[in-house]
């Protein structure tokens, strides 16, 4: 989950670790940098400030759409388009002063919003936006209908093993156990991390699972994972704390049910597995994700995990349409997993606050050489 950074050095290193990447070539789903403007490719112009969002058009036909979006402010921004009750069809994330970046969005007909959200903080400066007409699904493709049901195959895998985990680590929370809590914690968190492409778009449910504390400053209560996580660690008092584990298992069971019954577009597969790699690149590198338990690098390795699963899923259409990719996102999947596995421990990852700084660049490195090509994958499979 993406809150309100914890200082602004956090936000700068992310951020700046995306823009050397973006400075590389071509973004198509969420990824690097295009032509400012987009004008002469078709995009959809978005010019961000931060107190202004002027999309270029307010009306769009339905089917497959590229919004470039440029950050003409000083602070770092985000770009949303959501459907009725915040569900989000399509984010980028982390575009900071003077980059464009590019998202493509699939949206039938219907009434949505555009949002910037200058500081990457609050509901954003929106903006109407209305699709019309009618434009076959991307599904209509087989191999693409295909790869969404893979992929839902393993989403469904991955949440139940989500609320087994869970609702142990939640027990030992209620009956004190303070270190099997701990033990448990990065261990349910796994099965969150590797999903959180479909987690993150049924609006206020994901911050109130994994929100850190600056939810708070978004008028939210802190809650979930994280709220526990500082229980166990810094409080290291978890006698309280048995309302927000039973509310943290409610809202898992919740959010899993709407999970099972989601279908992404073949584009939200390859923008999420994009966005995973962000996640590391801007969350755990840094070690804000985990900033009471250092767990990090359990996280890291499951949004991983969960984007090679996406990936894997739009496999058979890539190795048709663009077989050069496939063989270079493999080759940099391949390189991250060596890279991490030097930080193994047992069954699980060292803390993040026993790597190096040298360490942690090198797993900074590995994961933006492979965001490179993952970034292109949407604009692949709307070919």
């Amino acid at each position: 989950m993406r809150t309100t950074p914890t200082t602004v050095s956090l936000v700068a290193a992310g951020a700046l670790a995306l823009a050397a990447l973006t400075a590389c070539g071509g973004d198509s789903g969420g990824g690097t940098a295009s032509t400012a403007g987009g004008a002469a490719t078709g995009k959809i112009a978005v010019s961000a400030t931060d107190t202004t969002c002027d999309v270029a058009t307010t009306e769009l036909p339905a089917g497959t759409a590229t919004f470039s979006v440029t950050n003409n402010g000083t602070k770092v921004t985000e770009f949303y388009v959501y459907a009725a009750g915040d569900r989000v069809m399509g984010e980028v994330e982390n575009i900071v002063p003077g980059l464009t970046r590019d998202l493509i969005v699939e949206l039938p007909a219907g009434v949505y919003e555009t949002a910037c959200k200058p500081g990457m903080v609050g509901k954003g400066i929106r903006g109407p936006l209305k699709v019309t007409g009618e434009a076959k699904p991307l599904t209509s493709d087989a191999k693409l209908a295909e790869a969404t049901e893979s992929y839902q195959r393993y989403v469904r895998s991955q949440t139940a093993a989500l609320v087994e985990k869970t609702q142990e680590f939640v027990d030992a929370v209620k009956a004190g156990k303070i270190e099997e809590a701990k033990r448990l914690y990065p261990i349910a968190r796994t099965y969150w991390e590797r999903i959180e492409p479909v987690a993150e778009i049924f609006g206020d449910l994901d911050p109130k699972i994994d929100g850190r504390e600056e939810v708070v400053e978004e008028g939210m209560e802190f809650t979930g994972y994280h709220r526990l996580e500082k229980d166990l660690w810094v409080k290291k008092d978890v006698s309280d704390s048995g309302p927000i584990a039973d509310r943290l298992m409610e809202d898992v069971k919740l959010i899993v049910s709407k999970a099972n019954e989601e279908r992404l577009s073949p584009v939200q597969l390859g923008n999420g597995a994009k966005s995973l790699l962000d996640e590391i690149a801007t969350g755990k590198i840094t070690g804000e994700e985990d900033r009471y338990s250092h767990t990090d690098l359990w996280d890291f390795a499951a949004n991983i995990e969960g984007a090679k699963a996406a990936i894997a899923a739009l496999r058979p259409v890539l190795e048709e349409r663009d077989p050069e990719l496939v063989k270079e996102i493999d080759e940099n999947f391949a390189r991250v997993e060596r890279t991490l596995e030097k930080h193994r421990d047992g069954d699980g990852w060292k803390p993040h606050n026993e790597l190096s700084k040298a360490e942690l660049k090198e797993l900074s490195d590995v994961i933006n050489a492979l965001a490179e090509p993952v970034s292109r994958v949407s604009a692949a499979v709307t070919r």
